[in-house]
């Protein structure tokens, strides 16, 4: 019962970490400091009904996660509020969360080797990550032009807009870099990871439009917040366990 409660309890954080990661590319540290602090509740609660073998988890789990989640975030692997939401995971979950519900078993996929609940999270949010290409091509594929064909890899990256249309869109990134070069013609150059802009400072794009210098609609790639992965992972998790761990072993399996 004290899973299906913790889980009840975590959710609300975590879907309104990604309304603001959404709107403002970024969660603020005080909802983790709140999510901490009323969720301490079910860590005493756990240190007391648990006894050392629980604080033992927690304090293995907190520190393995602390020391992963901030090299990968020095790495650049995601963004210091992600890295708080993971960390603060590790604490109110030290163990992997298993109850029962409608009389079946979660999760229905059983506990994966490693039983860090928040390592299972991580890895969960990184395939739905993966995935995220896949989405953008089937969307491309959807709202198809012939200007595609000219740069097919892009489909996979981003999605073609009207150069008029980026003042009133936020969070886009480009995913070329346009230079006017000694002889007035422009230059374009592929952007690996979008480069960000804000279309108010970018005049210059609609002059080349109106020059001719560029096409009317240009390759953008939306800046999709890690938040809706870590949620999407946590469900996941919860749901169904370590799906990489699940596919990797159901395939060397067959």
């Amino acid at each position: 019962m004290i899973e299906i409660l913790k889980i009840l309890f975590t959710m609300p954080f975590l879907l309104y970490a990604c309304c603001t990661d959404l709107k403002e590319r970024r969660v603020s540290n005080k909802l983790w400091k709140y999510m901490l602090a009323s969720g301490s509740v079910f860590v005493v609660y756990e240190v007391f009904t648990g006894g050392i073998p629980y604080i033992k988890s927690l304090i293995l789990s907190s520190v393995i996660v602390f020391i992963s989640i901030y090299i990968l975030f020095h790495l650049g692997a995601f963004g210091g509020g992600d890295a708080k939401g993971l960390i603060v995971l590790s604490i109110l979950f030290p163990l992997y969360p298993v109850f029962q519900f409608s009389e079946k078993v979660y999760p229905l996929l059983g506990l994966p080797p490693v039983g860090l609940f928040t390592f299972t999270v991580l890895e969960n949010a990184l395939l739905v990550t993966v995935l995220v290409p896949l989405v953008m091509f089937c969307y491309n594929l959807l709202h198809f032009s012939p200007e595609m064909l000219k740069k097919p890899f892009y489909m996979f990256l981003g999605y073609r807009t009207e150069v008029s249309s980026l003042k009133h869109k936020e969070h886009l990134g480009l995913l070329e870099k346009f230079e006017l070069d000694e002889n007035g013609a422009v230059t374009r150059k592929f952007a690996r990871t979008g480069l960000d802009f804000n279309a108010n400072e970018k005049p210059e794009l609609e002059e080349y439009v109106k020059k001719g210098l560029i096409e009317k609609e240009i390759w953008v790639t939306p800046g999709l917040p890690f938040m809706l992965s870590i949620t999407a992972g946590f469900i996941a998790a919860v749901v169904f366990g370590d799906l990489i761990f699940y596919a990797v072993f159901s395939f060397f399996g067959s």
